[in-house]
């Protein structure tokens, strides 16, 4: 079976004979993949009133264990993003009633975000439905091929990330 990027590799083939574009056979099916992840799993959150980054941010606070709090930094470095968007969304979600900010006691001018009754019953009631649409987009793959392929991806982004890459 053809996919949308067998016909792009065609093309190039096509194009600019002997001209090498395999990478667009993995950095291409790797974006088609993400988009189509994205939009399955935000539907999944849309059921909840949730925005994926909302479910990330409860999801990084509710992996933290209790009392289900990390430092700014902590969740910045959990989310990739910058210290602005970090502010916003914590904004955002404090006037949702999902989590609060409280002194840090370990650093005075430091703040603690901590999800509040409601985030913590929130995140709960999410993340089984989640994790069923994972498996559910993953269907098409056996399990032996799902534990391949993250152990590629995993591989992928190490070196990527700027560390040797296991074996």
């Amino acid at each position: 079976m053809r996919d949308a990027v067998d016909v792009i590799i065609e093309q190039w083939a096509r194009e600019k004979p002997g001209f090498d574009v395999s990478p667009v056979g993995i950095v291409g099916r790797t974006a088609r993949l993400h988009a189509l992840l994205d939009k399955g799993i935000g539907r999944n959150f849309a059921r909840f009133g949730l925005a994926h980054w909302e479910y990330d941010v409860l999801a990084s606070l509710r992996r933290a264990g209790a009392p289900y709090r990390l430092t700014v930094g902590q969740l910045m470095a959990s989310m990739m993003i910058s210290s602005g968007a970090m502010t916003n969304r914590i904004d955002r979600m404090a006037a949702r009633g999902l989590l609060t900010r409280e002194p840090d006691p370990a650093d005075r001018r430091g703040v603690l975000v901590r999800l509040t009754e409601a985030g913590v019953t929130l995140a709960e009631e999410v993340l089984v439905p989640h994790l069923e649409t994972e498996r559910e987009l993953l269907s098409g793959l056996s399990a032996k091929e799902q534990q391949q392929l993250a152990a590629l991806l995993r591989k992928a982004l190490l070196s990527l990330e700027g560390r040797a890459p296991q074996q």
